[in-house]
């Protein structure tokens, strides 16, 4: 039995990045819609990616992918109004990649994702008296893909692209708790959100402003890609802990009841 935590917690993930491995799905989705609706020109570097996403507004890896290829567009010259992309098509194509082109089966990079926590770790929390649920730009069919048919887990509380508008907007971040807190009769003064992004951090900081009634930890983990080099992992984790995040774990699972525990003590 894991000890118990004596201040009782709400702790919500992110997906991406922190349950599972999407340097090989969702951004090389990105890189091969950028390549092909830049007609083989250009196909963004992780690097590239990661850039974009520092500035904190492009969680959605749709729209990611049309700014992308707008600018580097406007790097030859041409204007948005001239150009005209057809975002429909970009989700299409960038569907086509990640999910695969059957509509009935998952046949694309999603098959292929990496976990990065196991059931157990989640265990490790509900005995230790800690409610955790999951807060996703994913869609909800990719979402419970992963969630459910990948881990194994039974209807978990789950909000995702089609449930609130996309991050940092912190929404969806509220009704996750909402959810959780459903038959509780007090509420949960501790909300930890873990994300890999600087938008999940700014969604922190937005809930914070928004319900000060409540302590609001945002957690930083550092996704697979960036973890190759040294300087790559320390540059992305400077970045996540300038955004607000209190830590920056390497691995999702290094959350443990007592590091929350810390984390509560320190915000205390």
């Amino acid at each position: 039995m894991t000890q118990q935590t004596s201040a009782k917690a709400i702790v919500i993930f992110d997906i991406d990045g922190v349950v599972r491995d999407v340097g090989g799905s969702y951004r090389r989705a990105i890189a091969d819609t950028v390549e092909y609706f830049t007609t083989q020109a250009y196909r963004p570097t992780p690097l590239d990616i990661d850039q974009l996403k520092s500035e904190g507004v492009w969680n959605n890896d749709w729209e990611a992918s049309q700014e992308l290829i707008y600018r580097y567009f406007e790097t030859q010259g041409q204007t948005r109004e001239q150009l005209q992309l057809d975002y429909n098509a970009i989700v299409a194509f960038f569907q086509s990649r990640y999910r695969g082109s059957d509509p009935n089966n998952f046949t694309g990079y999603i098959c292929n994702e990496p976990l990065l926590l196991q059931p157990s770790y989640l265990e490790q929390l509900t005995q230790a008296g800690i409610a955790w649920g999951f807060f996703s730009g994913a869609t909800r069919g990719s979402a419970n893909y992963i969630l459910e048919k990948r881990l194994g887990l039974q209807s978990p509380v789950l909000i995702a692209m089609e449930d609130a508008p996309g991050k940092p907007d912190p929404t969806g971040l509220f009704a996750t708790v909402r959810e959780l807190e459903n038959g509780i009769e007090q509420k949960l003064a501790i909300i930890i959100y873990v994300g890999d992004t600087v938008a999940d951090m700014y969604t922190v900081e937005k809930a914070r402003g928004l319900d000060s009634a409540r302590t609001w930890i945002g957690v930083g983990v550092l996704p697979p890609h960036v973890q190759e080099t040294a300087s790559r992992s320390d540059a992305y984790g400077e970045t996540l802990l300038a955004a607000g995040a209190a830590v920056v774990l390497r691995n999702v699972q290094e959350l443990t009841p007592r590091q929350i525990q810390e984390l509560v003590s320190s915000s205390a």
